[in-house]
């Protein structure tokens, strides 16, 4: 509202106006008729003093109008402040306190609102500091005073010459937000039960046994779904439904899903070993999409070995379970089905890009060669995308590169980012982690991915890929890019199509002994000689390789370690300090780009010592530092380094951490250890 002043100079204003203009036309009058000025000066002058008159008479009645509107506004303000019905504090950002109304005073009578109060006005000022009220000086946040929750309404104001203040109100919403916990706590967790290996199973129990076992199993869940008035519904023979509010969900994660070691602890047959993979998922806004969400949450775990539960939620994966070593449980059928799939993939692509991991190991090499082989046998134009690679493969990839093939095969990053399309197949092999690829770029250049790998999925996996032959039951990459390999044959030879029997001899007459030697090595590294995660399998693939005519003892070199990293191994195991748990960790202090390399060699040798069932070697390369774990089976190394970011296999793991030095990442290694066996023994 203007000030009186400025109304008053506005009507003054006006009256001058109208006395300058009777002046101008008196004036004229006199001039046409001199006799006329002394009546027109006294007429004048009347007017003069009537319109001073009349001024004074109209801003007196202003003024007592102003001031009496005034007088209500600030009356019926006030009142309003005092008979608010929220508690209500004016406050000066040094902390005193104005005024306070008396429902402010009876709200906390019984608390000492002070230090609730110095708390707010230290956040309040911090967001002053900080600039937030620049844009909005208005206040709304929740706070929790005494045992009540209040949202906190109020405004920021500044004051000429004197303390800023906070104006604040405080609506109690403690009702409110029990109504909305209970809603949320009533709304529905969606979960999938699936038994491992049912199928497989079933044929190692005798057929009088089967539905015992069955029942058992059934009877355990069931009861174990009681506990939390949970509901399950058998969906298939080896999968159930399972459906409970969202109130019990915390209730089960402090239990770690103990339903899994109940059913582990059952007696069995020595044939047979019956565990759970399970999924629950709170996330969607139908029960549908819970589902969907738990389905996704299953092939999670079914990717990281089975034996364990997951749960979606606030956008994150929780994990529980996963001790019992992994069990082969593949079929030549899905390799044969992943094998023509894969052909039908190449024959339609414009290209073929081969991808593994990066810092390449042999596995990683050896499995590009297989899937670069397959795309040249029928017909297409395929490259390797190779940055780096670790020590121990320096004369391998020096054959590779001189050999004719492989000469402008083997290309760098700004290659393959010029060669790759829309319309090419790109195939990731021996990594599923979307940020663990030679070039992550490659992954939003392409439609059609493919992915081939035998790590336990994590989190961070390659989503929406065309095909994924992922077996963490494998011992290799190297052993799953054989059986694609192989049994394309097979089932090439049972299709009643020539062209593909044609593509088939194509592809098996132009297995070149470098190829085959590559596999062959990818399996007897990552099987360390065929003594970790060796199954049926994995000799199976190993007897098709050697049928080649591979020179074994050539491969055996290509893991030779020249004397100047032997002896830094042998420094490693040399100052290896022994744990708990006969668990050994030891430190690498030289800055090498080769590291990670060092780490895992001295960690397996760490295994060889007697009476030492896990090893964990930490090293600088550059500004990260890698941890390389190892175990024989009766330790996960992969759970203890998934809690530093890192994956990997129960027997063989690793991670990297930034911006910490070796011994603080060997501090939190053994603060991680002891946090594995407190959870399993819990």
């Amino acid at each position: 509202m203007p000030s009186n002043k400025k109304i008053f100079d506005k009507l003054v204003s006006r009256v001058k106006i109208y006395l300058v203009i009777i002046a101008v036309l008196l004036t004229i009058i006199c001039i046409s008729n001199i006799n006329l000025v002394l009546p027109a000066i006294l007429f004048y002058i009347l007017v003069v003093g009537y319109a001073y008159w009349s001024s004074e008479k109209r801003k007196e009645e202003l003024s007592e109008h102003i001031e009496h509107l005034t007088f209500s506004v600030d009356k019926a303000a006030k009142g309003t402040l005092i008979n608010s019905p929220f508690p209500l504090i004016i406050l000066e950002t040094n902390g005193n306190t104005i005024w306070k109304n008396e429902k402010f005073s009876k709200e906390f009578i019984n608390i000492d609102i002070n230090n609730y109060l110095d708390s707010i006005l230290k956040e309040l000022k911090q967001s002053l500091e900080n600039g937030e009220f620049v844009k909005n000086k208005n206040i709304n946040q929740s706070i929790v005073i005494g045992s009540k929750t209040y949202k906190l309404l109020g405004e920021y104001i500044e004051l000429k010459n004197k303390q800023s203040i906070f104006t604040l109100y405080f609506m109690d919403n403690t009702e409110l937000i029990k109504t909305e916990e209970k809603y949320i706590n009533s709304q529905n967790c969606i979960g999938i039960i699936m038994i491992d290996n049912y199928e497989e199973l079933m044929q190692r129990v005798e057929n009088e046994d089967r539905s015992t076992f069955i029942a058992q199993i059934e009877k355990n869940i069931y009861e174990w779904a009681t506990h939390f008035e949970g509901l399950v519904i058998k969906s298939e023979r080896d999968t159930f439904v399972l459906i409970f509010e969202q109130k019990y969900l915390s209730e089960i994660e402090n239990k770690k899903f103990n339903i899994l070691d109940e059913i582990k602890e059952l007696e069995w047959t020595n044939k047979a070993q019956f565990t759970l993979s399970i999924a629950v998922s709170n996330e969607g806004s139908s029960n549908y999409e819970k589902y969907k969400s738990a389905q996704a949450g299953l092939d999670i775990v079914l990717g990281r070995g089975g034996d364990q539960a997951v749960v979606r939620e606030n956008g994150k994966y929780v994990f529980f379970g996963g001790r019992a070593q992994e069990v082969e449980k593949r079929t030549k059928v899905k390799a044969r089905t992943v094998a023509h799939a894969l052909k039908e993939l190449i024959l339609e692509a414009e290209n073929v890009m081969v991808m593994g991991h990066s810092n390449s190991d042999m596995d990683c090499i050896g499995s590009s060669m297989g899937i670069y082989r397959l795309a040249r046998s029928l017909g297409k134009n395929a490259y390797i995308v190779n940055n780096s690679y670790g020590i121990g493969l320096e004369n391998f990839m020096e054959k590779a590169k001189e050999d004719d093939e492989y000469k402008n095969v083997i290309i760098n990053k700004s290659e393959a980012l010029a060669k790759i399309s829309p319309e090419t197949l790109l195939i990731v092999v021996d990594t599923s982690k979307k940020n663990y690829v030679e070039i992550p770029e490659l992954l939003e250049e392409t439609e059609k991915i493919v992915v081939i790998d035998h790590h336990r999925r994590s989190t961070e996996y390659i989503e929406d890929a065309t095909l994924m032959f992922h077996e963490v039951y494998a011992s290799s990459a190297a052993e799953l890019v054989t059986e694609i390999l192989e049994y394309s044959q097979e089932k090439i030879e049972l299709t009643e199509l020539e062209a593909e029997a044609l593509y088939a001899g194509i592809m098996m007459d132009k297995l070149d002994t470098i190829e085959v030697e590559a596999l062959y090595a990818g399996i007897m590294m990552d099987t360390k000689n065929f003594t970790f995660k060796t199954g049926v399998r994995t000799f199976e693939a190993a007897a098709y390789l050697r049928k080649y005519g591979i020179d074994t003892i050539k491969v055996k070199k290509w893991f030779q370690s020249d004397l100047a990293t032997y002896n830094k191994i042998s420094k490693i195991v040399e100052k290896a300090e022994v744990l708990e748990h006969a668990i050994a960790i030891s430190i690498y202090d030289e800055q090498d780009k080769d590291a990670n390399i060092i780490c895992a060699k001295a960690a397996d040798e760490l295994l060889t010592i007697s009476n030492i069932v896990a090893s964990f070697v930490i090293g600088m390369m550059g500004d990260r530092v890698c941890i390389s774990g190892r175990s024989i089976g009766d330790i996960n190394v992969q759970l203890i380094l998934e809690k530093l970011g890192g994956g990997g296999h129960i027997t063989l793991a690793g991670a990297q951490v930034e911006g910490m030095t070796t011994e603080e990442v060997k501090t939190e290694l053994i603060n991680r250890i002891n946090e594995y066996f407190s959870e399993m023994s819990s």
